[in-house]
């Protein structure tokens, strides 16, 4: 039984939730978790582990089998899909702008949906993710990859969200302009007051930016630790893999530096 304390401050929460595609093993096997609101978690594991899958039952992208997905108290599914993701920002590693739109037009889709005035909004989004008034006007060609997922930012913000999924969004952007999307968005998880899920196969960007992990097994969540505990060793076998690598490459790069020096 889960202390009623711990369900009032919970922002999103699993209970049984199952979810399986034709005769496969499921990729998610009856998940119960609570996400603390005002957290940043990072859902980890490899490739197939079922992190999309879970994350996508947040915002109806995958309706699970079996199980319930509550967001603020409410079940998701009392909401209907279209409007339910108006209530929750979504930024994807293909970032998805439209290309005959321009920057302010992509921008303001939900805006526009609400038919809320965009005088200034767009503007004050585009400070928000540190791009220039003038990108308003561009199109999305015109973009550089990190350029554009800041769009891609700005419109999962653009209605005030609580919640904010990131299914992959820095996988496609080169080392260095990940990493500073990433303290970014970690910035503005601090600045508004966020919950911010963020599915990522980079283990090392889930220990810099995360407040808490999760990994995913075959479906399951395998461990649930703090950044601290997991490089302490105390999340388990799996989680000590993962973390592994980014401690070993760590070592390498000093080898290498201590070599040449």
């Amino acid at each position: 039984m889960i202390p009623p304390a711990v369900i009032d401050n919970a922002a999103v929460r699993f209970d049984a939730v199952s979810k399986a595609y034709g005769d496969a093993p499921p990729a998610v096997a009856s998940v119960t978790l609570d996400i603390v609101r005002g957290s940043f978690i990072a859902l980890v594991g490899a490739s197939g582990s079922g992190k999309s899958t879970l994350l996508k039952t947040i915002n109806r992208l995958v309706d699970p089998d079996r199980g319930v997905v509550s967001v603020d108290g409410a079940a998701v599914t009392a909401t209907p899909p279209h409007l339910l993701r108006r209530r929750i920002g979504y930024v994807f590693q293909s970032i998805g702008l439209f290309p005959h739109m321009t920057v302010a037009e992509n921008i303001a889709i939900g805006l526009t949906l609400e038919r809320r005035d965009t005088n200034g909004r767009v503007e004050e989004l585009l400070d928000l993710v540190g791009l220039p008034d003038d990108f308003a006007v561009r199109m999305p060609d015109a973009l550089s990859g990190g350029q554009r997922q800041r769009v891609g930012v700005a419109r999962a913000l653009a209605l005030s969200p609580g919640l904010l999924l990131m299914d992959e969004p820095f996988g496609a952007l080169d080392p260095v302009t990940r990493d500073q999307l990433g303290r970014a968005v970690r910035a503005l998880h601090d600045r508004l007051g966020l919950t911010t899920i963020m599915v990522t196969h980079d283990m090392a960007e889930a220990l810099l930016l995360a407040d808490r992990v999760l990994v995913m097994e075959a479906g399951a969540i395998v461990a649930d630790a703090s950044p601290h505990d997991l490089l302490a060793g105390r999340a388990g076998a799996i989680a000590d893999a993962l973390v592994a690598i980014p401690r070993e490459q760590a070592e390498r790069l000093r080898q290498l530096a201590e070599a040449r020096g």
